[in-house]
């Protein structure tokens, strides 16, 4: 196995699961998908890999419109029509119009690199598959100028969905698998404490009942997050909210609930 460990930072708390699911990857080197609701800390994991690791983060962040192409380089022929209406020298090296994306950024990068593919369920079915070959052989080819670029060093990737979409078999066939959890209670104080430290203790225990009252009820449409939480104790630190006013007033709420249905179930429910 790879002499690289990822055993968390003091900024991210992970379970010994995830932990051992980086490292196996890392070890097979194998794309990481990760998978679980919004605000489980999918994205800040690879921030997390790379502050432990010492390594850059190239983030690749995926929209509805992102095609596979756009991540390995792009030939700006604008430019080049541009340049050369103005005379503009070296305008017949068509390398100097060849613009790398993300993957290709990290393919170039002479040291390892951490690559982040970030929420890959909302770009086009076909978008998986047509990255099959660059992930497997961590290379690809840039027809206008007949170069192939490989990487100097296999980037440690990481890839984020949120489960909007099926991926292909033919893609999950390649990566390794890891579906965060909710953290537990347990897990969640210790997450929270790693932002806010000195919280008063009956503060934490009683927006965290309230938060997890909040989450099992069963016609919240939209279930609060990690996030939430935690900017809910900031609010309520800052806002000098006593312990016992939280399960009474509810204050700030819409810190931690996003929705008009959702706050009224809340209000209901919980009075």
């Amino acid at each position: 196995m790879s002499n690289q460990q990822f055993s968390g930072t003091k900024e991210y708390v992970a379970s010994e699961e995830l932990m051992a699911g980086v490292n196996v990857a890392i070890a097979l080197q194998k794309p990481l998908l990760i998978k679980g609701e919004p605000g489980t800390g999918k994205t800040m994991l690879a921030e997390a890999v790379a502050r432990s690791l010492g390594k850059k983060l190239i983030i690749w962040n995926i929209k509805s419109t992102t095609k596979a192409q756009d991540g390995l380089y792009m030939y700006d022929t604008i430019q080049r029509l541009y340049d050369g209406q103005f005379g503009e020298e070296g305008v017949d090296d068509i390398a100097h119009y060849i613009k790398l994306g993300k993957l290709g950024e990290a393919f170039e990068s002479e040291e390892q690199v951490v690559l982040l593919i970030d929420e890959i369920d909302k770009a086009d079915l076909e978008f998986p598959n047509d990255l099959l070959w660059e992930l497997d052989q961590m290379e690809f080819y840039i027809h206008e100028t007949k170069r192939t670029v490989k990487a100097k060093q296999r980037p440690i990737v990481i890839i984020t969905s949120n489960a909007e979409k099926e991926l292909p078999d033919a893609f999950l066939r390649r990566c390794i698998f890891h579906y965060i959890d909710f953290p537990d209670e347990a897990l969640m104080e210790e997450i929270v404490r790693t932002h806010y430290p000195d919280v008063e203790e009956h503060l934490l225990q009683n927006a965290m009942e309230v938060f997890y009252r909040i989450r099992d009820l069963r016609d919240i449409r939209k279930k609060p997050s990690t996030s939430e939480l935690i900017d809910w104790i900031n609010a309520l630190q800052i806002g000098g909210i006593s312990a016992d006013q939280i399960r009474a007033k509810l204050p700030f709420i819409g810190v931690v609930v996003k929705k008009d249905e959702d706050l009224e179930t809340v209000r209901q429910k919980l009075d």
